[in-house]
C-alpha cells in the first residue's frame, strides 16, 4: 500500500474520532426521567420539586463494602454542597426499610436515606453495580454517572459536570 495512502486513512480516522467527541461533548443532555422518593424521615423529593438544585443520587447496599467506604466521602460532599443547592439521595436499592434503619443506627449518615420501597429511582435508573451514582442538574437533565466507588476526589470530579466548585 502506497504509505501516502495509509497517512490518509490514518489522518480520516482521527478527524472521525474527534468529530465524534465534539458530537458527544457539545450533545444536550438528556432528561432525568420522572422520579418519587420518600426518605426515611418522611420528606417527599420529586424532579419537579427538585428543579434548580443538584441532585446527587447515590445506589447503596448495607451488605456493600464499597459502598461503606465511599459513606464519609458522601456525607462529605452533602455537608461542603448543600449551600450550592446539593442535594443528595441516597436510595437503599435492595434491602427493606427495617433493615435500613437497624443499619443506620451503627451508622449515621448525613445525607437523606431512601429505602427502595419508597421511591422508583432504583426502577427507572437499574442500578447494576453498587455504589452507582447519577447527577442531575438544576435543569433536571443527566449530568453525569459512575460506576463504583472513588472516594472523595471522584465524587468532587462528578459534581463539577453540574457545575459545583469546592470553594
Amino acid at each position: 500500500m502506497n504509505p501516502f495512502r495509509r497517512w490518509d486513512i490514518q489522518v480520516a480516522a482521527v478527524v472521525a474520532f474527534l468529530a465524534g467527541v465534539l458530537i458527544v461533548l457539545n450533545s444536550p443532555r438528556r432528561s432525568a426521567p420522572d422520579f418519587s422518593a420518600k426518605t426515611l424521615d418522611g420528606e417527599t423529593f420529586t424532579k419537579q420539586t427538585l428543579k434548580g438544585k443538584v441532585v446527587l443520587v447515590q445506589f447503596w447496599a448495607t451488605w456493600c463494602g464499597y459502598c461503606r467506604g465511599d459513606q464519609p466521602a458522601v456525607d462529605a460532599v452533602a455537608r461542603e454542597f448543600s449551600n450550592q443547592g446539593l442535594v443528595v439521595l441516597a436510595v437503599n436499592a435492595s434491602e427493606s426499610r427495617d433493615k435500613v434503619q437497624q443499619y443506620l443506627e451503627q451508622s449515621p449518615r448525613a445525607c437523606n436515606i431512601v429505602a427502595n420501597e419508597d421511591s422508583n429511582l432504583a426502577a427507572v435508573f437499574r442500578p447494576d453495580a453498587y455504589p452507582m451514582y447519577v447527577l442531575i442538574d438544576k435543569d433536571g437533565n443527566i449530568a453525569g454517572t459512575q460506576n463504583g466507588a472513588g472516594g472523595e476526589e471522584s465524587l468532587r470530579h462528578l459534581l463539577s459536570k453540574a457545575g459545583l466548585k469546592s470553594g
